[in-house]
């Protein structure tokens, strides 16, 4: 079983960068689908970035061009580099990992995009 914990939120100005990092524990994760959700205020969590264990990489259209995911198994880490950071991107962002289609999650970082 994996234990994710994340790190790198804060708040930003608009066009600003952001990269956040999960540390992944209890498990390698090279078997596992890594990712990263968002769940904005009164809204539903909703997909950011998909890394699967073949290396393909899969975005929500609202971040494509702007966010990059990467993953690193033999650190057991996935990251999150955020670029021209808009307002709508304001929202908790969890890590995910999924094995066997059992998903795990992290508690969560909040990012504030705002002027």
């Amino acid at each position: 079983q994996v234990q994710l914990v994340e790190s790198g939120g804060g708040l930003v100005q608009p066009g600003g960068s952001l990269r956040l990092s999960c540390a992944a524990s209890g498990s390698s994760i090279s078997r596992y689908v890594m990712g990263w959700f968002r769940q904005a205020p009164g809204k539903q969590r909703e997909l950011v970035a998909i890394a699967s264990t073949n290396g393909n990489l899969n975005y929500a259209d609202s971040v494509k061009g702007r966010f990059t995911i990467s993953r690193d198994n033999a650190k057991g880490t996935v990251s999150l580099q955020m670029n021209i950071l808009k307002p709508e991107d304001t929202a908790i962002y969890y890590c995910y990992a999924s094995y066997l289609t059992r998903p795990y999650w992290g508690q969560g970082t909040q990012v504030t995009v705002s002027s």
